[in-house]
């Protein structure tokens, strides 16, 4: 016998999300490891004593091999999302119903060498640079309401850079 998860009762995971551009003004985005189409932007959990841009620039450390890039801005207030009914459980061992997640924009500069998916834990396969308005048709269904919110929060700083 299954035992049934009650969502309220569980917390949401401190998250830090990372929206990197390029100096064409592109977004970089990751397809998760044997994923069909699972694209996202870096994120990952923070860890207890840590600040949000501090966790925001290990985590590209961790999942992309890099951190060669300057902050831009943080989201004004986290964003939000619950696990489907299906994953509920089954994700973080059980601990979390979703994650609360503040967002930080960054310019990479680095060469695209220094982008290597084979990290210690790989958690990607592939990565490209896309359009930002492309990022929420990427993206899975339970998390483009985050992802339209924080696209449109650091929207009017989304440009080439001059020069």
């Amino acid at each position: 016998m299954t035992a049934i998860i009650d969502r309220n009762t569980l917390p949401y995971r401190p998250c830090v999300g990372i929206m990197l551009l390029n100096d064409r003004g592109e977004v970089f985005v990751a397809k998760r490891c044997g994923s069909e189409a699972d694209w996202q932007m870096p994120q990952g959990g923070i860890d207890d004593g840590e600040d949000a841009r501090s966790a925001a620039f290990r985590e590209l450390e961790e999942e992309i091999g890099t951190a060669n890039a300057e902050f831009i801005a943080m989201t004004a207030a986290p964003h939000r999302y619950d696990l489907p009914d299906d994953l509920l459980g089954k994700v973080w061992k059980g601990r979390w119903r979703g994650q609360e997640q503040m967002w930080m924009l960054a310019r990479f500069t680095g060469a695209e060498a220094d982008i290597r998916l084979d990290t210690d834990h790989p958690e990607f396969d592939a990565w490209k640079w896309i359009g930002a308005e492309e990022l929420p048709g990427l993206i899975v269904a339970f998390k483009r309401p985050v992802y339209q919110s924080v696209l449109a929060e650091f929207r009017p700083l989304i440009a080439p850079v001059k020069g």
